[in-house]
């Protein structure tokens, strides 16, 4: 497995300091990587939901005016390479190097980073586009303001992001993944408890949807899944979701 290392204890390997949570959750993919991509290879194929969602978000990206679109936590790139079929012009971040190499290799084409998504290492009005596909949910609460304030930031005025996740209200605990060690924790919330805190950096509701757990593709789901889309309103800029993040 291709991955970059960082020797220093505590850096990612994009030299900022990762707080313990980011940390076990990168290294927990860093290990399923290869396998956990073979998991989800079909996944989409299976979930005609997930590719509405998906075409109604880069359509309306596409209404801008501007394609560029930036997937936080886009794994091995198989979102990232469905959204440039649809006419956009993708770019994917994700905090774990092992996920990031398989998106390189699977998807030469585009442009990977490795990240996190509480200092993304794109300038102000980067995007027309940001995506959040099933990523926040490792995010915990305390953390969620910072990466909204990211994504207001790099996030051009009138921008849309789209989220997917799973609801609920409780954090789940997984130590075990196909035989591999894992440190990760499921945050479990509700449309309402999301959209609270996107509207303190900016961001309206555009559209909201949950649906039932589906039972297609190789994994069925046992919880109900919600998709909010919200843009960031021009007029709402705040010093806080407009600052440059330390580096």
């Amino acid at each position: 497995m291709s991955e970059e290392t960082n020797d220093d204890a505590g850096l990612s390997p994009i030299g900022l300091q990762d707080s313990p949570r980011e940390a076990a959750t990168r290294t927990s993919y860093d290990a399923i990587a290869e396998t956990y991509t073979g998991w989800i290879a079909d996944e989409l194929t299976a979930k005609p939901h997930d590719r509405a969602v998906l075409g109604a978000f880069s359509e309306l990206v596409l209404a801008t005016g501007d394609s560029q679109t930036l997937e936080i936590g886009c794994g091995p790139g198989r979102i990232t390479a469905f959204l440039a079929a649809l006419g956009l012009t993708p770019t994917g971040l994700d905090l774990s190097p092992a996920m990031i190499a398989l998106a390189t290799r699977h998807y030469p084409a585009f442009d990977f980073a490795t990240g996190t998504m509480t200092a993304l290492p794109y300038g102000d009005d980067s995007f027309s586009g940001l995506l959040a596909w099933y990523s926040i949910i490792h995010v915990p609460d305390e953390s969620l303001h910072t990466v909204f304030a990211e994504a207001a930031r790099v996030l051009r005025p009138g921008g849309l992001f789209q989220l997917a996740f799973q609801l609920g209200d409780r954090v789940d605990h997984q130590s075990e993944a196909a035989g591999f060690d894992v440190d990760l924790d499921f945050h479990r919330r509700s449309i309402d408890q999301v959209l609270t805190v996107l509207a303190e950096h900016g961001f309206a509701p555009v559209t909201r949807l949950e649906r039932e757990p589906d039972q297609a593709g190789q994994f069925p789901e046992t919880t109900r899944q919600g998709y909010l889309l919200a843009r960031l309103d021009p007029t709402a800029a705040t010093p806080l979701n407009r600052a440059t993040p330390e580096q």
